[in-house]
């Protein structure tokens, strides 16, 4: 095989940071290093032609990246993309197979209970180039436009309206602001330009194949990302490139990005980074969960109970759902995204039902009273010594959220009056007061094991209204 040595990219080890050379039979010597994508180490040998772009992984994962030379097309040596040296791994195909055009990023999968989102390192150019900006920025003698935002991006219309009305957020538009970070940058030379991570939002679904210890292959979006938090860093960083490109291009950017599963997270984080230290109108806070009320209608109706539920002096929850920008000094008994994802989750099954008797304007109250008499008798049920005691899980995320799946599993089998429907429960939910003891905090991640919360829910869901006799559905 005819080695190119003086074209030979390298790549730094992860472990310490050096690169080695290795003898080849035959002549020549090749890179040795850290996968980017997978545990074991590679050697990339350089190709006489840039245009075949193709990274040989001996004994690596025996798929099309690791493929030897003579299974190429013509015999052609192969080529170690220089981009490999900066963090990205830039096949015109995806290394790992599955026929996705495009780049994947090597990627480390950070874990958080239920939840999941990715660290990768971006250098400066390739990120400005993955990424939108929602407001307009300016620099010294050019501004950076904003992106048109699609009617049908939930997330990116939420954010564009609260910026384009709301005066916390018009220091999005600070000339000043940008200025000061861009000549930070012009200055920071022994002590790091960007420290802090660039949170990033994408409403795909993206996928990542581990190679272990949670680092791995992570798929790139066809669409941008959406900047949940840093547009005015990225912004200064653009004007940065421009003046001095040779200087920023050196720069790595840290960024923890978000896909499709996190994007009520996405928009809470939202507010809550850009909140302080500005407050928002508390009017926007409501928007949250009414945000995509073109779009989906029953997103709407989910929103208008839980804003019930907090503000409603009848409410067994009033001033007890964790909302942003919420004054009250109470202790919080339930996030307000979650307590959504469950009304959510029982409205989005009842509603063509609900479309059918009068939609929004006649359900909502009737929904409303439901939770309202149901929570009541459960609080009755269980006592005083169990609801909102902190010894006991009963008020705790977990066993509201299951209350809210029993309560809709109820509604579903008693189409009784109002009228005395709170007594009638109260007396249903009698052999609650006898399970009081197993929702003390002590012990009770043992008594009601599960692999998660989603799974905890689900049993604690089950238990509850297998006791009332109560048949407990899955949707």
């Amino acid at each position: 095989m005819k080695i190119a040595a003086a074209r030979c990219s390298t790549i730094s080890s992860s472990s310490s940071g050096s690169v080695r050379s290795l003898s080849i039979p035959g002549g020549g010597s090749q890179s040795a290093g850290s996968c980017p994508c997978c545990p074991r180490p590679w050697r990339g040998i350089p190709v006489s032609s840039p245009s075949s772009r193709a990274a040989r992984r001996p004994g690596c994962c025996r798929r099309s990246c690791c493929r030897s030379a003579s299974a190429r097309a013509g015999g052609r040596p192969l080529f170690l993309p220089e981009t490999a040296g900066s963090g990205i791994f830039a096949p015109s195909r995806s290394p790992w197979g599955g026929g996705r055009k495009g780049l994947d990023v090597q990627a480390t999968q950070i874990r958080q209970k239920d939840g999941i989102f990715y660290f990768v390192s971006y250098r400066a150019k390739e990120l400005l180039a993955r990424v939108r900006f929602i407001s307009r920025f300016y620099g010294e003698h050019e501004q950076i436009p904003a992106s048109h935002v699609a009617r049908d991006d939930d997330i990116a219309q939420f954010i564009s309206r609260i910026e384009r009305t709301d005066r916390a957020f018009q220091r999005g538009l600070s000339r000043a602001k940008v200025r000061q970070l861009t000549n930070f940058y012009e200055t920071a030379v022994t002590q790091p330009a960007i420290p802090g991570t660039i949170l990033l939002y994408t409403s795909e679904k993206l996928t990542f194949r581990a190679g272990g210890d949670g680092v791995g292959s992570l798929s790139e979006p066809e669409s941008k990302f959406l900047i949940i938090d840093g547009q005015h860093r990225l912004a200064a960083l653009h004007f940065y490139m421009q003046e001095r490109p040779n200087d920023a291009g050196t720069i790595s950017v840290p960024c923890m990005v978000f896909d499709g599963r996190a994007e009520d997270f996405a928009a809470e984080m939202f507010v809550i980074i850009n909140s302080t230290p500005t407050r928002i109108n508390k009017s926007h806070l409501i928007d949250l969960y009414e945000r995509v009320s073109w779009a989906a209608p029953d997103r709407k109706f989910a929103a208008r109970l839980v804003e019930r539920l907090y503000g409603e002096g009848d409410s067994p929850l009033r001033y007890r759902i964790n909302r942003l920008g919420g004054r009250s000094q109470r202790d919080k008994w339930v996030l307000q995204a979650e307590l959504f994802n469950e009304l959510h989750r029982w409205v989005r099954g009842r509603w063509r039902s609900i479309q059918l008797a009068g939609g929004s304007t006649k359900e909502v109250p009737r929904y409303y009273a439901v939770v309202r008499d149901f929570l009541r008798a459960a609080r009755t049920a269980f006592g005083d010594d169990a609801w909102g005691n902190d010894a006991f899980m009963v008020t705790k995320p977990v066993t509201i959220k299951a209350l809210i799946r029993v309560c809709a599993d109820l509604a579903r089998e008693d189409t009784g009056p109002e009228e005395g429907r709170e007594a009638r429960w109260t007396q249903r939910f009698a052999p609650w007061t006898e399970m009081g003891a197993q929702f003390r905090e002590e012990g009770f991640y043992e008594r009601f094991p599960a692999r998660g919360e989603v799974e905890r829910v689900a049993r604690v869901h089950r238990d509850l209204a297998r006791a009332v006799k109560i048949e407990a559905r899955k949707d």
